[in-house]
């Protein structure tokens, strides 16, 4: 039985899964991973991802809300950044279960370089 810290844990992550589990919001994810660590100021992610005003600062706050990306202000603008702690601790929490524990899926096929 998995004790109440391990529970909280998980229904943590499953928040953070459930809230890139939209094809746009993974997108903007990858996007801002790859301006990592500098991230984007909304106009550019606006422009790389395709995504009207509207609805991407809706796809944003969600992302901010579960801890995948952080928010800092400058001036008139909104820089993104990728939360790149939380996504570690968030391929850990998979990883230790996929990949240490029964080796169900093998270390080295976790990572990929393309």
């Amino acid at each position: 039985m998995k004790s109440a810290k391990d529970r909280i844990a998980t229904a943590r992550f499953a928040r953070m899964l459930a809230a890139m589990g939209t094809e746009p919001r993974l997108n903007i994810v990858r996007l801002l991973l790859a301006a990592h660590p500098e991230g984007l100021v909304v106009g550019d992610i606006a422009a790389e991802s395709g995504i009207a005003g509207s609805t991407l600062s809706h796809h944003l706050d969600k992302l901010k809300n579960e801890g995948l990306v952080n928010v800092q202000r400058e001036g008139t603008f909104l820089r993104y950044t990728a939360n790149a702690a939380g996504l570690a601790e968030l391929l850990g929490f998979l990883y230790a279960e996929c990949c240490t524990r029964n080796n169900a899926v093998e270390p080295q096929r976790v990572v990929c370089c393309s």
